[in-house]
C-alpha cells in the first residue's frame, strides 16, 4: 500500500540520512563476518557508553528476534513469562516467543499498558507445583504499547519485587528512546540502573534501516546468548551494517533528537485535535503515540486519505503514531482532516 502520509507506525518512516551515511561508510572493502569486525566493536563500545561498561550486546535483525533471544536467555521451557495482555510478545509476534522458548505467557489485564507489582503477584500461585508452569521472567514494555511511560520509580519497584521473588526483569525497549526523551533521562538510567536484567533495544522505529539489539546487564546471565542468537536465526553475517547504524544512532545524541521530535509531533497532534466535538483522547500522550476514539463513520472517512490502525473496533479507538520524520505541516493537515471528518 502506498501512502503520502502515514500515521500507522513509526516503522513506516524512512531511514534517517545519517544512518544511510553510516551504512555507506561501512561499505568500504572486506571485513570479517559475524561481528568480528571493527564496526561491531565500535558499536559495542557506544552501547557501553550509554548502558554501562560491563554490558554484553548482541545485535539482531528485528524486534521479535530481540525478544525471543532475550527471553530464551532467561527462561527454560517449563517456565513462564508474565506480561501485559497488550505486550508485543503476546499480541503481535505470532506466538514466536512461546514457540521459540517453549514458555507460556501469563498475561494480565491493564487499562494503560503498564503492569504493577500487584499484577505480578497474582500470577505467582502454584510455584514449585510440578503440574504448573513456573514464573521466571517479567516482561514490561517501555514505552508501552498504549504509548504510556513507566516512571523510574515504577520500574525500580517492579525490579525490586522481581528480584525479591526470584524473577528476572526483561524490558521490551522497541521505543525506549521515546521513553527516555519523555522522561528527560539517559538510556542506562531507565534500564540497568533501575534493575532491568535484559533489554531488547529498538533501532528501527527511531531511524534505522533494520536492526535491534539485546543488551544484557549481567554477563553471567548471557554466557549462552551467542548460541541462542544463532539458533534463533538472528546472527547477521555482515553485522557491520547493523553495527554502523547503532554507532551513528548512539553518537551526538541522534537517538534523542529523533525521539524528541517524534514525541513533540505526538503532543502537537494531541493539542490540535483534543477540542474536536465527539473525539476523546483515551491514553496519556507521553511518547509518540496518540490513542483516540471518535465515531466510526468519521474514522472510515478519514481512512480514505490517511493510513492508521483501528486499535479497538468495539470502542472505535484508533492509534496515531508519529516519527522522527513527521513534519508540523503533516500534523496540521491531518488535524484539519480529522476535524472535517467529525462534522
Amino acid at each position: 500500500m502506498t501512502v503520502d502520509t502515514s500515521f500507522g507506525s513509526d516503522n513506516h518512516a524512512g531511514v534517517h540520512p545519517r544512518i544511510l551515511d553510516a551504512i555507506q561508510e561501512a561499505n568500504n572493502g572486506p571485513a570479517v563476518a559475524y561481528g568480528l569486525d571493527a564496526c561491531t566493536a565500535a558499536a559495542v563500545e557506544k552501547f557501553r557508553e550509554h548502558f554501562g561498561k560491563n554490558v554484553d550486546v548482541y545485535m539482531v535483525f528485528n524486534g521479535t528476534g530481540a525478544n525471543v533471544v532475550s527471553l530464551s536467555t532467561l527462561a527454560r521451557s517449563f517456565q513462564a513469562v508474565i506480561c501485559s495482555e497488550h505486550a508485543h510478545i503476546n499480541a503481535d509476534e505470532c506466538g514466536a516467543p512461546e514457540s521459540a522458548t517453549g514458555c507460556k505467557l501469563l498475561t494480565v489485564h491493564t487499562a494503560n499498558g503498564k503492569i504493577t507489582v500487584d499484577d505480578i503477584g497474582r500470577q505467582l500461585g502454584g510455584r514449585l507445583d510440578q503440574h504448573r508452569v513456573q514464573p521466571a521472567v517479567v516482561s514490561i514494555t517501555q514505552a508501552s504499547e498504549l504509548g504510556t511511560v513507566y516512571s523510574a520509580e515504577e520500574v525500580r519497584e517492579i525490579a525490586t519485587f522481581c528480584h525479591g521473588h526470584g524473577l528476572y526483569l526483561h524490558m521490551d525497549g522497541a521505543r525506549l528512546c521515546n521513553a527516555a526523551a519523555s522522561m528527560g533521562k539517559g538510556l542506562g538510567e531507565i534500564t540497568g540502573h533501575l534493575g532491568v536484567d535484559i533489554l531488547s533495544f529498538g533501532g528501527t522505529k527511531n531511524g534505522l534501516l533494520l536492526g535491534e539489539a539485546v543488551v544484557c546487564f549481567h554477563p553471567e546471565l548471557s554466557k549462552n546468548t551467542i548460541f541462542i542468537r544463532k539458533q534463533a536465526m538472528q546472527l547477521a553475517s555482515k553485522m557491520r551494517f547493523i553495527a554502523a547504524q547503532f554507532t551513528a544512532l548512539l553518537s551526538d545524541d541522534l537517538w534523542l533528537k529523533n525521539a524528541s521530535h517524534a514525541n513533540r509531533m505526538a503532543k502537537l497532534l494531541e493539542e490540535k485535535v483534543k477540542g474536536i466535538p465527539g473525539l476523546k483522547i483515551v491514553q496519556h500522550v507521553q511518547a509518540n503515540a496518540v490513542f483516540a476514539s471518535f465515531p466510526r463513520p468519521a474514522i472510515d472517512k478519514l481512512l480514505k486519505n490517511y493510513f492508521f490502525y483501528i486499535w479497538d473496533e468495539d470502542k472505535n479507538e484508533v492509534r496515531w503514531m508519529t516519527s522522527f520524520s513527521t513534519t508540523e505541516m503533516e500534523i496540521e493537515n491531518f488535524a484539519d482532516a480529522i476535524r472535517e471528518s467529525c462534522k
